[in-house]
């Protein structure tokens, strides 16, 4: 067995764990300063130089380091390209408006759910490649709605609503986690290098009507942009994906045939369990309303406060697979709560708080040895 004397941290995941907690490099040392009780006084240059590799970071000083990011020093080890957790190609839905900053920390944070799941698969004797996924080049001929229709035919899916979004990526061999992702600007953030599990990260935030939505535009982007393009137009493409998935033309044109007002909306958003705006726009897309039309139900909207707060919950869909793989550790393969937590990378507590207590923040575990 390792001890700490013989791992030695690795800038890549130096920097990455740290974005995932959303602290600063100052942030950083002064937590493994106060871990230390004063003995060992650590400075912003020292965390700068480790994450660029300038300098080795090992035994005593990993352990402070390990302290301060709430993080088992073994994970602070691992080479994010060898361990494929890099960051890669991500696919998110957000808003102008996310800064910089926490876009990165959301991306750490689904490079670490990767590595967590992967772990804990593995352990499980799950293969990272047992999946129905398929990707579709789009060209002149083949459309996103194309592409929604073959995920559709593929996975063997009835005609009309999708009974549970999250419920099919699973069934398909995808992994769906959700987390607390620290803001509403981001609904849902994906990634799948056509080699290892396709997986989404979704926020808890989100409202269900709109979590369907954007887990089913994560899907699209999964399934038709395996190389980065022109953000305007793949997040259009995503979006078209999104409505021939949850709407299909086929089976929901004929809901719009009576007109489309707010309480024909409404009506159908329990039926669809999508957003009476997604709803509008659908009608719209297949020509059951004029422009004219579309925007008068939108003021009418609008004026109400439904941009904000639409009439209507839908429950939010919750994954099963992952609570189904610990599961399987803790009874099945008969893994107490530290033996699964090694599997995760992840110290006891947090795995414990993550996976088995249902608490899916990430923003807790560095907050006892921050100033």
């Amino acid at each position: 067995m390792l001890t700490s004397g013989d791992l030695q941290g690795h800038p890549g995941m130096l920097a990455l764990a740290r974005e995932s907690r959303g602290m600063t490099q100052t942030g950083v040392a002064d937590a493994m300063t106060k871990a230390s009780d004063g003995a060992t006084v650590v400075s912003q240059g020292y965390v700068s130089k480790a994450e660029s590799g300038r300098l080795a970071v090992g035994e005593d000083r990993l352990v402070l380091y390990a302290a301060a990011l709430g993080y088992p020093p073994e994970l602070l080890c691992v080479d994010p390209q060898v361990g494929g957790v890099g960051v890669g190609l991500i696919h998110h839905r957000k808003r102008a408006s996310l800064s910089a900053p926490a876009l990165r920390r959301i991306h750490a944070q689904l490079a670490l759910v990767r590595l967590q799941v992967s772990g804990m698969a593995g352990a499980a004797a799950i293969p990272d490649s047992r999946h129905r996924f398929l990707q579709v080049a789009l060209d002149d001929f083949t459309t996103a709605k194309d592409a929604a229709r073959q995920v559709r035919r593929e996975w063997a899916m009835p005609a009309g609503p999708v009974a549970d979004v999250i419920g099919a990526i699973e069934a398909a061999g995808g992994w769906v986690v959700v987390r607390d992702l620290g803001s509403r600007l981001l609904d849902a953030v994906s990634q799948w290098d056509g080699r290892q599990m396709p997986l989404i990260l979704v926020n808890d935030r989100a409202p269900g009507d709109r979590c369907r939505f954007s887990v089913a535009h994560e899907l699209g982007h999964l399934v038709m942009h395996t190389e980065p393009g022109a953000s305007g137009e793949q997040e259009k493409q995503a979006d078209a994906f999104a409505s021939e998935f949850l709407m299909p033309a086929a089976d929901i044109r004929q809901a719009f045939t009576g007109g489309v007002d707010l309480a024909r909306l409404a009506e159908l958003k329990r039926i669809w369990r999508v957003s009476m705006s997604a709803l509008l726009r659908r009608a719209v897309d297949l020509n059951a309303l004029s422009d004219w039309q579309y925007r008068t139900v939108a003021v009418e909207m609008s004026a109400l406060g439904y941009r904000t707060a639409e009439p209507i919950d839908i429950a939010p869909e919750r994954p099963r697979r992952v609570d189904a793989l610990v599961n399987t550790l803790l009874s099945d393969r008969g893994l107490d709560i530290d033996q699964a937590a090694a599997c995760a990378r992840l110290l006891p507590e947090d795995f414990e708080r993550l996976y088995v207590a249902g608490d899916r923040s990430l923003s807790h575990a560095a907050s006892k040895v921050r100033p």
